[in-house]
């Protein structure tokens, strides 16, 4: 069946491309475009983030020397630098957020059975969000300090699989706490939120929609105890109590009642304590809740340091969006195909060999067949144990 085909054309079978054709509509992305579709760019910057490339100049190169098998891969329209550079600037980014939302969606429903190390039937997000450096000079719409530019990339992630549910792209002068605004609460659903989301008002509009957050306190909170609750303090648990906000603002911010929970944890011997608005879990399973917010953290140094998203290919807004948002489409296609092919490989894995075998035609489940998935050995960071089911 994939006789003569490349790998490449068989991993964008993955691809719905009703679902970007679309997106194209939608935002009239191929308006008056004869040669260079929104589909060809689209395939441009995933071929250049599944093999590693650099710039557009290392783009054009890698595709004109494989030029005979171009059609064959799905190119329609002639791979320029120049146009290239022109569509980076010019067509509208939505088109690629949009898709690479559809791809989320599928991702989520394929994975939505993962476990993620805490008997909970809830879904579990935990929101945050990672600041990438840019030069001043050349990104100074992006400027969020005297001389320093950055663009950030706050992410809702779905902790069965971690699949990000949602993806918001700013520059770095937005603070991380509006982006909760953008938000929209899921009832019944845990959010865990790091210290610099402590917002008591936005922290209500969660609670008011019938969703649970879980989240740090800071030292200068203050509050009276309602009560006391029992709790077994060999396993880590110093306290866990039900107050009220006292705080001139925060009482009014915050109305109803939280619960408390101080947590020792003896690995990095530091004293945690944790707010929340659920008070039917233990006390235990909300700290360890908690602790499974590091993922979160995981998944934006895989993207760091397996995708191309700290050097960019053009240096306006919606080049950057653009590049960040393909680039999120391929971590999702290659989680979906992980999936689909019931690959028993991490995800570090399997875009490894991709990369080097883009342009065979043979097919593509060949060459992952007898495949030892040793990452410790390949390269030893945990984040690499994303998607080791």
């Amino acid at each position: 069946m994939n006789t003569g085909r490349t790998v490449f054309s068989q991993l964008m079978d993955f691809l719905p491309l009703a679902d970007f054709r679309r997106c194209v509509e939608r935002y009239q992305g191929d308006y008056k475009v004869q040669r260079f579709s929104s589909l060809d760019h689209f395939l441009c910057l995933a071929f250049a983030q599944l093999t590693y490339r650099d710039s557009l100049r290392d783009i054009e190169a890698c595709l004109h020397a494989q030029e005979s098998k171009l059609y064959h891969m799905g190119f329609r329209g002639s791979i320029r630098r120049s146009t290239l550079a022109y569509a980076n600037e010019h067509r509208d980014w939505r088109i690629f957020a949009d898709f690479a939302q559809g791809l989320i969606r599928t991702a989520r429903d394929l994975y939505h059975h993962e476990p993620f190390g805490v008997e909970l039937d809830e879904t579990v997000y935990a929101f945050d969000s990672t600041t990438i450096d840019l030069c001043l000079t050349l990104f100074p719409w992006a400027q969020f300090r005297r001389r320093k530019s950055a663009v950030k990339v706050h992410t809702l992630l779905d902790l069965r699989g971690s699949i990000p549910a949602n993806v918001f792209v700013t520059g770095g002068q937005v603070h991380d706490v509006h982006l909760m605004d953008a938000l929209v609460p899921e009832p019944g659903a845990f959010y865990l939120f790091d210290r610099g989301y402590l917002d008591f008002a936005r922290l209500y509009a969660f609670a008011q929609a019938c969703a649970f957050f879980i989240t740090r306190a800071k030292e200068n909170t203050q509050f009276y105890t309602r009560r006391f609750h029992p709790v077994d303090k060999s396993t880590g648990l110093r306290s866990d109590a039900t107050i009220r906000l006292t705080g001139p603002k925060t009482s009014r911010l915050y109305p109803d009642l939280l619960r408390r929970i101080h947590y020792f944890d003896p690995e990095k011997e530091s004293r945690l304590i944790f707010l929340t608005n659920n008070f039917p879990l233990p006390a235990l399973v909300i700290a360890q809740l908690y602790r499974s917010r590091w993922q979160v953290e995981l998944f934006f140094r895989w993207i760091k340091q397996h995708l191309r998203i700290k050097t960019f290919y053009g240096t306006s807004d919606n080049a950057v969006k653009i590049q960040i948002w393909v680039a999120i489409s391929i971590y999702i296609l290659v989680a979906i195909m992980k999936k689909r092919l019931r690959l028993d490989l991490s995800l570090y894995k399997i875009l490894q060999i991709l990369s080097v075998t883009i342009f065979e035609k043979t097919a593509i489940l060949q060459h992952f067949i007898d495949i030892d998935d040793e990452t410790s050995e390949d390269v030893p960071c945990t984040q690499l144990m994303l998607f080791d089911l």
